[in-house]
């Protein structure tokens, strides 16, 4: 009898290690780590237990989560084909510019990395006050929680991506006068990309320009590219361009 309950226990551990997974928190927390937890753990059990700074800039946190890169993989494919198509066409039309314009994002863009993150509110309180927000976790998940930056960054149709000071209130628009945009980027729009990673299309021309639009600090301006050619089918370039960066987190300290 005592061999099965030594047995009995040793499964138990087993069956126990084999269904914990790990959860990684880093940044500005005061308990970075890994964690393991059981499933049905959720978003708010990891915050718990990593207890992030009352000074953390809480807007930008991003959460990592695993189910999400195979998504987001296909939208990185997506863009860098949409990239390269338009830089075969301009070159078949002579458009030297554009096509400049097209190498330059299909590099920029192959560079950055496939993250998982998912547009999540990681403010500790609203988790504990929000059930609805406390999405479960997932094996290889990461929370990262970064310092306030104190800059805007605006690329895309830009001569180079340009890092500005952040002022407060200032409406989105108005960074553009910082960064000019190229000859080949659509002047009647942007795209802001908040820190938290929302995304929103913004009018900027005189026709519809949409007055109030505010760019948090840490957020990201992207300047389309025109692509109004019926000749160079790209329509759907310049939105998923914006929600692929929009996955890009903050970095974890302040450059």
């Amino acid at each position: 009898m005592k061999y099965s309950k030594t047995l009995l226990a040793c499964l138990l551990l087993a069956s126990s290690a084999m269904t914990q997974a790990a959860v990684t928190v880093t940044g500005d927390v005061q308990n970075a780590g890994s964690f393991a937890f059981v499933p049905g753990a959720r978003l708010l059990d990891a915050v718990s237990h990593a207890r992030p700074n009352a000074e953390s800039y809480w807007l930008a946190a991003a959460w990592l989560h695993q189910p999400m890169v195979e998504q987001q993989i296909r939208l990185k494919a997506g863009v860098l084909f949409d990239l390269k198509l338009l830089q075969r066409g301009a070159l078949l039309e002579e458009k030297s510019s554009l096509a400049a314009l097209a190498a330059r994002l299909f590099e920029e863009v192959s560079r950055l990395p496939v993250t998982g993150r998912k547009v999540a509110v990681l403010d500790p309180v609203a988790l504990e006050v929000a059930f609805a927000r406390n999405y479960p976790l997932n094996d290889g998940d990461q929370l990262i929680y970064p310092l306030r930056p104190t800059t805007v960054t605006v690329l895309g149709a830009v001569e180079q991506t340009c890092t500005l000071p952040y002022r407060a209130l200032q409406p989105a628009h108005e960074y553009l006068e910082s960064c000019l945009p190229v000859t080949d980027a659509d002047a009647d729009y942007l795209w802001l990309i908040q820190p938290d990673g929302q995304v929103q299309r913004v009018g900027i021309a005189a026709w519809n320009r949409e007055d109030g639009v505010i760019a948090a600090a840490g957020s990201t301006i992207l300047v389309p590219v025109r692509n109004d050619d019926p000749d160079l089918p790209t329509p759907d370039l310049n939105e998923q361009l914006a929600q692929f960066l929009a996955t890009q987190p903050l970095p974890e300290v302040a450059p």
